[in-house]
């Protein structure tokens, strides 16, 4: 190892112990002052890991988690980034911040930013890509879905020989040619309307063939532009699919049950977007050896990780916490709501930094109108944008006088004790969601950092 490199690499791990022993936090700055004294330090890092990189719009976070949890059944310690803090100088904080354990192989599960993949690969070297969904996300930072793959497809093409596991029902997956070798993920449940041509909603992105142009049609749809997508005007179609789901068992609002081959497998979160990313993580697990029985076993074990339907007890309360960032995922998440059997309370907090995009106008798209509003017995709006997220609520059918406006993180904690029911489900921006969790570490309520 060089000097220089030597020498980033223990300013870097004495800042990580200082942040994190003194300060209690911190998942980048390690990152960037390492970065500062070697650009390079990523390189000599992680030089001797198998290195699996994981991006996509939605999922990336709970399919890291995933993996990690099953390739531990198999290889004992796995190396991983799980505060979420996903660009160059968060990764090289997760590297810093490892601390070696037994392991029978060294390998590294990393979310990365979508627009960082090619940078984190110029230096990492990925034996693997996971490809989980692209969505309208972000767009002052992504621009449109093909703008967001292309930035994909930069990193990609660095490392030709590199497996791509991509999820087979994302139609922009198989849309250009690779030389890498592939394996597709994808649902096949059972459907009366297998041989109808289901054509997605008016304002769903990625439904054009990339071939003619024309509008992609479906033998089955799962959600936004995800399913047994064809061609009506070519013979652009779905790719063979390697490893699929063929039958979701139950599904609530805290527990999965489904089937993939003859094997039933269960996870402790709900929403359908979820079994796409334990798909994902299965396809991963298979990849490098793992059982049927091994995977069940880890699925089994997973916990909630940090915003992802993040569970918290406060005031005899059982508050659900669940990152929202676009239209497809906030979806998802109402779906999610409506599976609930019990009465709820709902928060929404709505930020527009950097980090969430500043545009807001994707609630607009969210369907607010779907929800059961009967089981809704308070609402909390919240957050710096909190008038657009109240306007938006009360035009989609919800009474003003149902709503508490909170201004600060003070004030949402303050409300969630006097809320009338047991259940709690709160949807947050990113930023927003930070601040909230900082809120309830200063008061104990729930442990500081991620």
């Amino acid at each position: 190892m060089k000097l220089k490199s030597r020498i980033a690499k223990f300013t870097g791990k004495l800042s990580y112990w200082f942040l994190h022993n003194i300060l209690k936090g911190g998942t980048s700055f390690p990152g960037k002052i390492a970065m500062k004294i070697d650009p390079k330090i990523l390189n000599t890092l992680a030089n001797d890991y198998e290195t699996i990189i994981v991006t996509g719009t939605n999922g990336k976070t709970m399919t890291t988690a995933l993996i990690v949890e099953s390739l531990r059944e198999k290889y004992g310690d796995v190396l991983t980034n799980p505060s979420g803090s996903n660009m160059q100088q968060g990764i090289v904080t997760a590297f810093l911040a490892h601390r070696d354990q037994a392991a029978s192989r060294k390998i590294a599960v990393l979310e990365v930013d979508e627009a960082n993949v090619k940078l984190v690969t110029e230096l990492l070297h990925p034996s693997c890509f996971v490809l989980t969904n692209i969505f309208r996300d972000q767009m002052d930072r992504y621009g449109e879905i093909y703008t967001t793959y292309e930035k994909i497809l930069d990193g990609i093409k660095l490392e030709p020989k590199a497996t791509v596991i991509a999820n087979g029902d994302a139609s922009i997956f198989s849309s250009v040619d690779l030389p890498n070798p592939k394996i597709f993920y994808g649902f096949n449940l059972p459907s009366d309307q297998a041989e109808n041509n289901l054509i997605a909603p008016v304002n769903t992105d990625g439904v054009l063939c990339p071939q003619c142009n024309h509008i992609l049609h479906f033998h089955d749809r799962i959600y936004a532009n995800l399913g047994d997508f064809f061609c009506p005007n070519c013979d652009y179609q779905r790719p063979q699919l390697t490893y699929s789901v063929n039958q979701i068992i139950k599904q609530s609002p805290n527990h999965l049950k489904f089937q993939m081959g003859t094997k039933e497998y269960n996870i402790n979160i709900g929403g359908t977007y979820n079994i796409y990313n334990a798909l994902a993580a299965y396809a991963v697990a298979r990849y490098f050896g793992l059982s049927d029985d091994e995977v069940a076993s880890a699925f089994a074990k997973n916990k909630r990780v940090f915003g992802r339907q993040e569970l918290i007890n406060y005031a005899d309360k059982e508050i659900d916490l669940i990152l929202v960032k676009n239209p497809v995922g906030l979806d998802e998440v109402l779906h999610l709501l409506n599976t609930e059997k019990e009465d709820y309370s709902l928060v929404t907090l709505l930020n527009a930094n950097h980090a969430d995009g500043i545009d807001t106008s994707w609630i607009w798209d969210g369907q607010f109108e779907k929800l059961h509003q009967s089981q809704i017995k308070k609402i909390i709006v919240g957050g710096q944008r909190w008038h657009d997220m109240s306007f938006r609520l009360e035009v989609a059918g919800f009474n003003p006088a149902q709503m508490t406006t909170c201004k600060t993180d003070n004030d949402v904690i303050a409300q969630l004790a006097k809320l009338p029911t047991k259940k709690v489900y709160i949807l947050s921006t990113y930023t927003a969601l930070l601040s909230l969790r900082k809120s309830m570490a200063d008061k104990n309520i729930i442990q500081a950092g991620m």
